[in-house]
């Protein structure tokens, strides 16, 4: 298989990309080694971000080892509902998790599902952790996003702007290219590359303006929950569009809509909502407080 990538209007041509490093016999993924990068990058961020706002970091420890857990298995669920037909004849390799196949908003959902519970448990402030954690999330987004280029998946259709991907056609799976993508296919070497989006770059560069956002944004929230439903519209701001340039979208049935892409649409709508609500709620209770204070002094 050719190992090349090259990003030729960038003038970068990358001749030998492996999948994969050999360690005393064991051949380990680059996927996975960027996965579990990411995740302690992730809890870093989140216990420093804990440990400034006056919350204890070891908490976040604790909760990490169930979320992981189980946002893993949620992202696997995730995927396997909205493809199917790949896995019904086979429900083996539904446990299969090398050949790839997790979503990560089933991951997402997992993780959250998991603070909830957690929260309930230990009695501790859901919009709190969620608000703590949600920088760190987003933080294991924007490396994990490059599990997907040594991969050479979730790429968009054709293309030739500044940041077009040219992959050698061995080297991704056959569904996913597009008629365009054949019609614009060039011989590079011997070798027929296709020229597409590199959705996930666009995407990590999107979570990095994301997570600026955030850090900035995170002494102006009026209320518990607000830096988190900020992340949800943000992302899903992104989500939106960049899902609409892959070719290997999850879909719903055979209506043709990309279930991503209509969720980011619903959380964008919630989080505007939300946070439009809190404020105002927040706005509310500050001017009662001094009509209050007001009334008090007369």
């Amino acid at each position: 298989m050719n190992t090349a990538i090259n990003f030729p209007n960038l003038g970068i041509y990358l001749d030998h990309v492996g999948k994969s490093i050999t360690i005393f016999g064991f051949e380990i993924a680059y996927y996975g080694i960027i996965m579990g990068t990411s995740i302690l990058l992730g809890l870093y961020l989140a216990e420093r971000e804990a440990k400034r706002t006056g919350q204890n970091p070891d908490i976040y420890t604790d909760m990490a080892i169930y979320a992981i857990i189980f946002s893993i298995i949620c992202a696997r669920v995730y995927y396997v509902i909205f493809s199917w037909d790949n896995y019904k004849n086979n429900l083996l390799s539904i446990f299969n998790l090398r050949q790839g196949g997790i979503a990560i908003y089933g991951s997402i959902i997992g993780a959250v599902a998991t603070v909830y519970v957690y929260c309930r448990v230990k009695k501790q402030s859901f919009l709190l952790m969620v608000d703590t954690a949600c920088i760190g999330l987003v933080a294991g987004q924007i490396l994990g996003r490059w599990g997907n280029f040594f991969n050479r998946e979730a790429f968009g259709g054709y293309t030739n702007n500044l940041f077009a991907m040219q992959l050698p056609v061995s080297a991704v799976r056959a569904h996913e290219i597009t008629d365009e993508m054949w019609a614009h296919a060039q011989l590079i070497g011997g070798e027929q590359f296709i020229q597409v989006h590199p959705t996930f770059l666009y995407e990590s560069l999107w979570n990095l303006g994301v997570i600026c956002f955030l850090y900035w944004y995170r002494t102006k929230k009026r209320f518990q929950g607000e830096l988190f439903l900020t992340y949800l519209l943000g992302y899903g701001l992104g989500r939106v569009w960049i899902e609409g340039l892959r070719t290997d979208q999850l879909q719903i049935g055979d209506t043709g809509i990309p279930v991503s892409q209509l969720l980011a649409g619903l959380l964008i709508l919630f989080s505007l909502c939300m946070i439009f609500l809190g404020r105002r709620k927040n706005v509310s209770g500050e001017k009662h407080e001094q009509t209050d204070e007001h009334q008090k002094s007369d």
